[in-house]
């Protein structure tokens, strides 16, 4: 694990905050970032999309969130789809998570497989009048990439074109700008390794290392500060060590903050 996850209940209250902001008799669909491959079987490391993980904690692709606060059932007001494991996927994948454990991380009482996805979905179109999407409303996003969220609003869009349409993120980004104080306590304690991380790698580089060697020490050093923290990128610019004196004074600024 990378990090030390929060409780449910900060999830549970950033649901809440999202569903006071909807439309009477809206439905809103968040889905989770693709694996982006490189070639061949070979992947880049899976990032969740950071709206997805905000609302549920869940930190798994091909995972999907339904947040229906008028639903007919009770149960159908927050639902979780994760994909469904097996041991062949545990040995060549991964462990994923249960339905167990996606309940405990996101306080969904709701979960289900993915496979049940389109029949859920149809129900719960019957009973909704607006669709909310998780569209990138950034006002820097130049992305050309067709992300699984745009693949599903086109098919939602061409499946379902009587229903309209409402934008998520504009709420999203109101929300995610004030911070739980628990949110706080994980940002102060990744300052915390961010400085650890740097200040030992200045220390590495000022020895004479060959480049692969200094690398090898310096993930060596950033495990025993916090196993599980992952490493810096692993690309080492060694002509811009003046930056690093620059990086840890705003570091240190920011832990000076409250």
């Amino acid at each position: 694990m990378r990090y030390h996850p929060l409780t449910a209940s900060v999830y549970i209250k950033n649901r809440k905050h999202f569903v006071n902001a909807l439309e009477p008799r809206s439905l809103a669909i968040f889905n989770s970032n693709d694996i982006y491959p490189t070639g061949a079987d070979s992947t880049l490391p899976f990032e969740q999309h950071r709206d997805l993980f905000y609302l549920c904690g869940i930190d798994q692709e091909e995972s999907i969130l339904l947040l229906f606060p008028d639903a007919f059932e009770k149960k159908h007001k927050e639902i979780l789809f994760v994909r469904e494991t097996n041991e062949h996927i545990a040995v060549w994948e991964g462990a994923k998570l249960t339905k167990k454990q996606a309940r405990e991380l996101s306080g969904i009482e709701t979960v289900y497989w993915l496979s049940e996805f389109n029949r859920v979905f149809q129900q719960l179109s019957t009973q909704c009048d607006c669709f909310y999407f998780n569209t990138n409303e950034h006002y820097r996003q130049a992305v050309e990439t067709q992300t699984r969220e745009d693949r599903f609003i086109a098919w939602c869009k061409k499946t379902y074109p009587a229903h309209r349409v409402g934008k998520s993120n504009p709420i999203l980004q109101k929300l995610r700008a004030v911070k739980a104080p628990e949110e706080i306590n994980q940002i102060r304690q990744a300052c915390d390794i961010t400085e650890k991380d740097f200040v030992e790698f200045y220390r590495l580089s000022n020895l004479e290392f060959g480049n692969m060697k200094l690398r090898r020490n310096w993930h060596t050093s950033l495990f025993e500060i916090d196993p599980k923290a992952l490493p810096t990128h692993p690309l080492l610019l060694l002509d811009k060590m003046p930056m690093f004196s620059i990086t840890l004074k705003i570091i240190n600024s920011a832990r000076r903050v409250n």
